[in-house]
């Protein structure tokens, strides 16, 4: 049976410039991922197959989205449909937790 349970200090992490990575949990299908970032920490412009959904658990993200920005604070979200050209600024310090489908391989 695959696990689908987590709790907060399960998952691999990886530091990053500005921010870590933690893959929470997995299956080929879905992928959960939270985020950590510094204020000022920047999640490149960027684009991939998966679709994404990020919700903001803590901190404000400046989120650019196919051209287009938008200021998203704690409670809010955002979705990224396949393809699309995107990337974050923390402005405080904060949080996002990210759900992608299928699977980003490149993160286990």
């Amino acid at each position: 049976m695959p696990k689908v349970f987590a709790q907060p200090e399960d998952g691999k992490v990886t530091q990053l410039d500005g921010s870590s990575r933690r893959v929470i949990l997995d299956l080929p299908e879905l992928m959960l991922v939270e985020f950590t970032f510094e204020k000022g920490g920047i999640g490149a412009l960027h684009s991939h197959p998966h679709v994404q959904t990020s919700y903001v658990a803590s901190g404000v993200f400046e989120v650019t989205i196919d051209g287009m920005t938008e200021t998203i604070a704690a409670g809010g979200a955002y979705i990224v449909p396949s393809g699309l050209i995107h990337g974050v600024k923390a402005l405080e310090p904060g949080k996002l937790i990210d759900s992608f489908t299928p699977r980003r391989d490149d993160f286990l």
